[in-house]
């Protein structure tokens, strides 16, 4: 079992806020104080931790968003799975396992034992609680219920199709009855996406530069057009999907990762007039605004997950000092499934 004697406290620091995209330079690995317990803490040693493109959004302190900034000289956080190695709580023991929205970028850290939710290595491994069990996973099943409301037969388009959130975005619309149509940036993803992960057909869109190229490609993909969308990418793929957006369609807006990284405001689609004589329906959400649905979630997505019927990837980083370019990798397109950083073996 581990001990607070044998972790090496440390955890990553943002010396400055990205221009464009993020560099190693932005970031500095630097020990931390051991935390002292207070009643009703746990005392956490992270052994995975999640990289996200939200967090992007926390290093843009002139921006007015749903969620703080990230502060300057101070540990980065976010989600992270980590092993208790001592508690003053009633709730966990050492050697339980626990997820929460934070611990991320720390090799050690405490927290609010009302904060952490236990979890089980024998149900799935225990990065699955960073991914398709965890935070990702209620966001793309709250969009595509909640938004999208598909219909059997109905056509869905997912951008980022294979990520964290897209992926199982894919699937889970197969799983409904639905045409799905992704997008992907390399041929082994859309290879992927068709073969497993739920896609009847899927675009390399590096080979359909353009917004013009794109709708061509998505029109020939869904030739009765797209009925949903769940939008992760921005940029041309908007424009794309509302091109081919059929008449009472429903657009569930997740992210926009293509411009999380300018430098200058960026124009929005031309064609947002196609929205209004079609009657098109397009929500912004947050995944927290879902939370109380987390139970309906896992009731759906855990057994067909233990069962075989959903598939998932991962883009895995080894070591703390390696989360940086985790993170920055996500606005590459390096990634494939959710990218997630190990910061320690399962047991000390």
């Amino acid at each position: 079992m581990s001990t607070v004697e044998n972790v090496d406290a440390k955890a990553i620091f943002l010396k400055s806020y990205p221009k464009g995209e993020p560099q190693p330079a932005h970031f500095e690995t630097r020990s931390i104080p051991r935390p002292t317990l207070n009643d009703g803490e746990v005392l956490l040693r992270t052994v995975w931790m999640s990289v996200d493109p939200y967090m992007r959004g926390r290093m843009r302190p002139d921006v007015k968003s749903y969620i703080p900034p990230f502060s300057l000289d101070e540990p980065l956080d976010g989600g992270a799975v980590s092993e208790v190695i001592d508690s003053k709580s009633e709730k966990f023991a050492a050697g339980d396992y626990v997820v929460g929205f934070a611990g991320g970028w720390k090799s050690l850290h405490k927290a609010s034992a009302d904060a952490m939710t236990k979890v089980d290595p024998t149900v799935a491994p225990l990065s699955a609680y960073l991914g398709v069990l965890g935070m990702p996973g209620l966001t793309a099943w709250a969009g595509l219920t909640q938004i999208c409301q598909p219909k059997e037969g109905e056509t869905l388009f997912v951008s980022g199709a294979a990520g964290a959130v897209g992926s199982l975005v894919c699937q889970l619309g197969k799983k409904r009855g639905l045409r799905v149509v992704g997008s992907a940036g390399s041929a082994e993803k859309c290879a992927w996406l068709e073969a497993e992960g739920g896609c009847d057909v899927a675009i390399n869109y590096k080979e359909h530069r353009g917004s013009a190229a794109l709708t061509r490609a998505l029109a020939a993909a869904a030739p009765k057009g797209v009925d949903c969308y769940f939008e992760n990418v921005g940029g041309d793929h908007l424009e794309a999907a509302l091109n081919c957006i059929g008449f009472g369609g429903r657009i569930a807006l997740c992210g926009m990762i293509s411009v999380y990284n300018a430098t200058d405001p960026q124009p929005g689609p031309p064609n947002l007039t196609n929205m209004i004589g079609r009657g098109v329906l397009a929500k912004g959400f947050i995944v927290s605004n879902y939370m109380h649905l987390t139970p309906d979630f896992i009731a759906e997505v855990a057994p067909a997950l233990a069962a075989g019927q959903i598939k998932f990837r991962e883009s895995v980083y080894d070591g703390l000092e390696n989360a940086p370019d985790a993170f920055a990798g996500l606005f590459r397109g390096d990634n494939f499934g959710k990218a997630v950083v190990r910061i320690g073996p399962d047991r000390l």
